[in-house]
């Protein structure tokens, strides 16, 4: 039975929060759920949501055309998201200027985890839900995921379990409520609501979700291709209960953050102010070194990604059966954080990037960040910094390595090496005008706001917390 505000305060109060978020991560069996339960209740899942994902030719897809003066690739409500081109020039990495696809989604859609307490240890629900770019077809989920086309039901499809919760929530029962970025590189200003709301106890798991702790998921971060990407950065967002006070102002004997806040806030405008970069659409028809196929949209390189078209049958979304084009990736993405103890206190080297799809141009991302086949045709010192030392890095300093999908709604097959590795306070890492320590505390501080931290970089420090 689950106990009352009466003994123990609402988790959103802030009264105590960080003591049982705590608790809820040294639980790692659950008190729903054990985890040996969740495998089995996984595998059940994924029979029952089992889908048939067949590569079509783009003149095949069903209710998606491309738009005959601009070759853009349309939904024929004008809702959900389309493929345009975009060009880019940048003053940031190997080369200056450039043309792509890009998936342009201007409607913001909603990421939410209810989380519940039982017996005084808070549990998340979590979502068994298959997407038909998932590696794997079904993944852990938030407890919603669903673009605002979805949840207003332009396809004519059932309703979002769970969705009440997340469109009005009473303010004291939010724990975490953010506008963040997806991949600046594939998406254009994407932005998606990142939520975590207390639920009451009239609030049960349904048949696709379960309620786990936080420490069964940090376990199961550890399996690849299993929590996805929008659970990760919802999880992120959810206050750290690690986080206490690393300013200069702090306790003598604690140490301090190698660089105030106010240092970091203004470091990383400093980067969006001198940083140039303009992202200007244009056809789709019209992008350079970029040819058509029937089945794909591809660079002429054979790097980077194609747009192909997919059929996909389901018996557990909304709608039964659809045709839209996805994303492929050409070659795994590679995210690593390097991270040391300065003066006894965690820190992370982040990285300022530019992407173009990014509303501010520059979000702060992991320390390697890159799919390192689209570097093997350029010299030596156009690679990423760092990456020989991530790719090369010791065993015995990997504290996290773990192969993870991306979204799967949009992406084919995306997947990215996550890896956190420690540096020896004697190692030379010097941080330049691109790079900078930030501590843990202050990524929790970053957190809070929007365009901040980066996708990437968000799992990363979910994966950071989950060591502890």
């Amino acid at each position: 039975m689950a106990r009352t505000a009466a003994v123990s305060p609402p988790l959103r109060s802030g009264a105590g929060r960080p003591v049982r978020l705590a608790a809820s991560a040294a639980c790692t069996d659950g008190l729903r759920m054990t985890t040996a339960a969740f495998f089995d209740w996984l595998a059940a899942r994924q029979l029952t949501h089992a889908q048939q994902v067949e590569r079509i030719r783009f003149d095949e897809m069903t209710q998606w055309h491309a738009d005959p003066d601009t070759g853009d690739l349309r939904h024929r409500s004008g809702r959900f998201f389309s493929v345009q081109g975009l060009r880019v020039r940048s003053d940031f990495g190997p080369v200056a200027a450039w043309s792509q696809p890009i998936i342009n989604q201007p409607e913001c859609g909603i990421l939410g985890i209810a989380i519940r307490e039982f017996d005084g240890v808070p549990h998340l629900l979590m979502q068994a839900k298959s997407e038909p770019g998932n590696i794997n077809g079904v993944q852990l989920s938030p407890t919603v995921q669903a673009t605002r086309s979805n949840y207003t039901r332009v396809h004519g499809g059932s309703s979002v379990p769970y969705l009440d919760l997340f469109r009005s929530p009473e303010p004291d029962r939010v724990l975490a409520d953010v506008l963040q970025s997806e991949q600046g590189s594939w998406f254009y200003r994407k932005r998606n609501r990142n939520m975590v709301v207390e639920a009451g106890p009239e609030v049960e798991a349904g048949e696709d979700f379960c309620w786990l702790t936080l420490g069964q998921l940090h376990t199961l971060m550890r399996h690849e291709n299993l929590i996805n990407m929008d659970a990760r950065t919802v999880l992120s967002c959810l206050p750290d209960w690690h986080a206490g006070a690393d300013a200069p102002s702090a306790d003598p004997g604690r140490g301090a953050a190698l660089h105030t806040d106010r240092e970091i806030r203004s470091w990383l405008t400093g980067r969006r102010a001198e940083h140039q970069i303009s992202a200007e659409r244009l056809p789709l028809t019209h992008v350079p070194e970029w040819h058509w196929s029937p089945e794909a949209l591809s660079h002429e390189s054979g790097r980077y990604f194609s747009i192909v078209a997919v059929h996909v049958g389901s018996r557990s979304r909304e709608v039964p059966a659809w045709s839209q084009p996805l994303l492929r990736p050409h070659g795994d993405g590679v995210a690593a954080l390097l991270v040391q103890r300065i003066g006894g206190v965690p820190h992370a080297l982040m990285r300022a990037r530019v992407e173009p799809g990014f509303a501010d141009g520059v979000e702060l991302g992991p320390t390697v960040q890159c799919t390192p086949e689209n570097y093997a045709h350029l010299p030596a010192a156009a690679r990423p910094p760092y990456l020989d030392l991530v790719l090369g890095g010791r065993a015995e300093r990997t504290r996290f390595d773990t192969v993870l999908s991306e979204e799967g709604g949009r992406f084919h097959h995306a997947r990215s090496r996550y890896l956190i590795i420690e540096v020896d306070p004697g190692d030379r890492i010097e941080e330049g005008a691109e790079f900078r320590w930030v501590s843990e505390r202050q990524l929790d501080e970053l957190l809070r706001y929007s365009g901040h931290l980066n996708v990437q970089a968000r799992t990363l420090v979910a994966a950071l917390r989950a060591l502890r």
